[in-house]
């Protein structure tokens, strides 16, 4: 395959060629996928239909849960639909586009989490000017940011990775259309795409080091509260929002950027893009409900509305 054609297919290779072990496969993702669809559905309802909910706190975490809810439908279906029906192509089209919208999605979803630290830092180590700072127009403005800062980064990525030659065999050895994969393909180094990588990663980085700066400040404030309960309550809110930017930006700078997929990449390998691309998006709901008293009264509040709608 010497250039892209729009008759142009990829082989995705998957974890097996064995029947039984891609219908294990394909059950398992398919487990996943409703989970994460059901949580990332049920905040995004919640912090819809109840006021009490409308905060830029929420308001954020709404935007959270939309993209990890369409972060996860980018790949995880199509991957399920090959495994079930042992049809493992994908045109140029849908390659395309798995790779324009992971790169939107998780580019929004950087920024976005930056965004959120920012929001605790400012309710935690300057709660009276809270409501100045955070109005609803700065909100907005913010998370407008975030998606076109995420737009040009998936554009840019695009762009030049599908602006290369290719050589030999269209085969992909991953269960999506991923660019370290792709740009294993190419004839030669594709100078484009390695600036569009250094620029990801100098503004990923810098979104990381702001990140733990709101941190230091957010809990060297907490440490100086002579209030048992405003330490318990400021730490709630911020510990798992902690542990979504640890599980998302840990894994994202690992094993997108120091450890980059080989052309012929194991299983483990297989499984570990497996975990900053499928799991994050699962877990994102489950790590902000658990520990959120306002999510659970929510919960509570919307189950006992549908219980007397029933009745």
């Amino acid at each position: 395959m010497d250039n892209f054609t729009s008759g142009s297919i990829f082989f995705l290779m998957g974890f097996s060629d064995v029947r039984g072990i891609q219908v294990l496969h394909a059950m398992l993702f398919l487990l996943i996928y409703l989970a994460a669809l059901l949580g990332n559905l049920l905040i995004i309802t919640l912090t819809t239909k109840d006021h009490q909910l409308h905060t830029p706190m929420y308001f954020f975490l709404k935007n959270l849960s939309f993209l990890d809810f369409c972060l996860i439908s980018i790949t995880v279906p199509k991957s399920i639909m090959n495994s079930l029906m042992n049809h493992n192509t994908i045109s140029l089209l849908g390659c395309i586009s798995q790779v324009f919208f992971f790169f939107l999605l998780a580019s929004t979803e950087v920024a976005l989490l930056t965004v959120m630290s920012y929001e605790r830092y400012v309710a935690v180590c300057h709660p009276l000017r809270y409501d100045n700072i955070m109005g609803h127009r700065a909100c907005m403005q913010m998370a407008t940011t975030s998606w076109v800062s995420g737009s040009l980064n998936a554009i840019l990525h695009t762009a030049s990775t599908f602006s290369i030659p290719m050589c030999g065999l269209p085969e992909i050895h991953q269960f999506f259309c991923d660019v370290p994969q792709l740009l294993s393909l190419a004839c030669s180094y594709n100078i484009g795409e390695l600036v569009a990588i250094g620029i990801s990663l100098v503004l990923d980085f810098g979104c990381f080091v702001f990140i733990d700066i709101f941190y230091i400040y957010i809990f060297s404030t907490v440490l100086r509260m002579p209030s048992r309960e405003g330490r318990h309550k400021a730490i709630s809110t911020c510990l798992p929002h902690l542990l979504v930017v640890t599980l998302f930006l840990s894994s994202a700078f690992f094993f997108a950027y120091l450890h980059p997929l080989p052309k012929y990449p194991s299983l483990l390998d297989l499984l570990v893009s497996v975990f900053y691309t499928v799991v994050p998006p699962t877990m994102n709901p489950l790590i902000y409900s658990l520990r959120n008293k306002d999510m659970k009264m929510a919960l509570r509040k919307l189950i006992k509305n549908i219980y007397n709608v029933s009745i």
